[in-house]
């Protein structure tokens, strides 16, 4: 004969469905007021969030260093690419300084500076030959607009004397 269901089974069995994790329903429901209780929670809390800003800080650096093995393949297969390709002397010299610098992965940052500095330099003889361009343009306005006022006036001198 069959067992008949009795209300705590009922209530266990939906307490299985609900919480399946096991954890006592009533903190769920009832808060609990005991100082100690919500302190040990507290502390357990604590302790997990722990845990996890490890396993995050764990794994952002998994994936840094993944990205680091991923450009050094990269470089190697640069390298690797400009070492089979034969090129003319001059592209050489410009491989042999890429080769260079993809070979050493730790120069990335002088690399960097180097190629800044250049940029700038760059920039600079740009906004000097505009600044000069922009220079002899207004002086052949000036000269168009002040020479002629200049002959005029040396023309009235000749003709006052």
């Amino acid at each position: 004969m069959a067992k008949p269901v009795t209300p705590q089974d009922m209530f266990d069995l939906w307490q299985k469905m609900v919480n399946p994790g096991a954890y006592p329903l009533q903190s769920l429901m009832f808060p609990v007021l005991d100082a100690e209780e919500l302190e040990k929670k507290i502390h357990e809390l604590e302790v997990v969030e722990h845990w996890l800003k490890a396993n995050l800080n764990m794994l952002q650096l998994t994936i840094k260093s993944l990205e680091l093995q991923r450009q050094m393949v990269q470089g190697g297969e640069r390298v690797r690419a400009a070492m089979e390709t034969p090129e003319a002397p001059a592209a050489e010299a410009g491989a042999a300084e890429a080769e260079e610098e993809a070979a050493n992965p730790a120069m990335w940052a002088w690399n960097m500076m180097k190629q800044a500095g250049t940029d700038a330099a760059e920039a600079m003889g740009r906004a000097v030959e505009a600044a000069g361009t922009t220079a002899r343009d207004a002086a052949e306005v000036a000269t168009k607009t002040v020479a002629p006022k200049r002959k005029k006036a040396v023309r009235r001198k000749r003709k006052a004397s």
